[in-house]
């Protein structure tokens, strides 16, 4: 099946408000779907405070589980991540903009540095107005496996900060496997109500300020720090 082109998106600005619901998580794993299936990256990789378990809030994992009945038979999602404690949000921020500093071509200032490092990640804040996507628990990142349990080709690897992980970067380069299944992720993801952050091709929010820019509605899904807030 043939899915339509990935349309050129704005990077999201200001959300339109936040609306709090108190919706619970959702442990991925306790949902028994087996086309769903958590990899927990940051929780193998070692990063400080992450958890050993997959989580979302219960419409959004709802959602996603629509996402997965619109992909081809024997199709499934691995989930690289979903909530995250703000402790792994500081320490995400913190390798990456090292990494910026080191790889820069000349000496950056620091609101430079910032706006660079904000293109793939949040800046840690604690203001319950303006989380960070992924501590509310409405953000996920995901690809497509195969009917073997493969992940598809998506021209670049997760976390892959680099002009590649741009989802819609081979729509201007013809016709490649890469681009038609970046084509059947973001189909499947938006036609069950997630956004897609422009900037990744794994990253699909629903709920939260991201999805709030781009849909005009007021977000409901505010951050939860910590697993003591839950």
């Amino acid at each position: 099946m043939k899915y339509p082109p990935i349309p050129r998106a704005a990077f999201p600005e200001n959300p339109v408000g936040l609306i709090p619901d108190n919706e619970p998580l959702v442990d991925i794993a306790q949902l028994q779907d087996s086309r769903l299936k958590p990899s927990m990256e940051y929780f193998r990789q070692g990063l400080p405070g992450a958890v050993p378990r997959c989580l979302l809030r219960r419409s959004a994992a709802e959602r996603l589980q629509k996402a997965a009945d619109l992909l081809p038979d024997g199709y499934g999602f691995r989930i690289y991540d979903a909530w995250r404690p703000m402790r792994v949000q500081q320490a995400l921020f913190d390798r990456y903009r090292q990494m910026v500093v080191e790889t820069a071509e000349r000496p950056l200032s620091e609101e430079e540095i910032l706006q660079r490092v904000r293109v793939f990640i949040s800046v840690p804040s604690d203001d319950p107005a303006f989380p960070p996507a992924h501590t509310t628990g409405g953000a996920v990142d995901l690809t497509v496996t195969d009917k073997s349990g493969r992940e598809l080709p998506m021209g670049t690897g997760f976390d892959d900060f680099t002009d590649a992980a741009a989802t819609d970067y081979f729509e201007s380069r013809g016709p490649s496997e890469p681009r038609d299944n970046r084509r059947l992720l973001y189909a499947c993801m938006t036609a069950a109500g997630f956004i897609n952050l422009p900037s990744e091709w794994w990253h699909y929010d629903y709920g939260d300020n991201f999805w709030s820019c781009r849909t005009g509605r007021a977000a409901f899904y505010a951050g939860i720090p910590s697993e003591t807030h839950f």
